[in-house]
């Protein structure tokens, strides 16, 4: 039996969305603290969110991390995995109240443990995704990254100021405008 204090945080996107019934909900669940952010988009990381943040040092090993709904925490899946992956090294549970998930109870730790399954699953079809695309472009002659800083002629002409001596590495990069480095790579190649 958990024994720790019910830390809750509540989030809205934006100035027009209302915090009351997260709160409302929080408090009623028990939460000693309720941590906010108000105005902030669930794109930005957790730990960049001040509110997040603050309860995310509040809590202390035993205690359980409120939410209202998942959602509130973070947009992907494996973010919010890794977050609880965090929580469960520090010895704090975590729960959703509008989406059943209690990491205090032995069916709480079964669906985190199957989201946690879902997410890897998903990098792995992800990553599997992409190469496949990379390859694909790779065999209909793409070029992949960034497009190179330099033209073949720009680099041409260095190489002959340079060689020439009538000019240095240095005072080319900066008449191309580019860092030093990205001009001695395009001559070395």
């Amino acid at each position: 039996m958990n024994n720790g204090r019910l830390i809750g945080y509540a989030r809205v996107s934006t100035d027009e969305q209302n915090l009351s019934l997260q709160v409302d909900a929080l408090a009623q669940s028990g939460c000693a603290e309720i941590f906010k952010d108000e105005g902030v988009s669930g794109s930005k990381p957790p730990h960049g969110r001040s509110g997040f943040a603050a309860a995310f040092e509040a809590l202390q090993s035993g205690d359980t991390f409120v939410v209202w709904k998942l959602d509130r925490v973070g947009r992907s899946l494996s973010s919010l995995i890794t977050l609880l992956g965090e929580f469960e090294e520090r010895g704090i549970e975590f729960k959703s109240l509008t989406d059943g998930i209690d990491t205090t109870t032995t069916g709480g730790r079964l669906v985190f443990h199957i989201m946690g399954a879902l997410a890897e699953f998903e990098r792995s079809l992800i990553q599997e995704r992409t190469k496949a695309g990379l390859r694909a472009a790779r065999k209909r002659g793409k070029r992949l990254g960034r497009p190179p800083a330099l033209t073949a002629e720009q680099v041409t002409h260095a190489r002959r100021e340079i060689d020439s001596g009538r000019e240095t590495i240095g005072g080319m990069a900066s008449l191309f405008d580019v860092d030093r480095n990205t001009l001695a790579r395009a001559l070395r190649r």
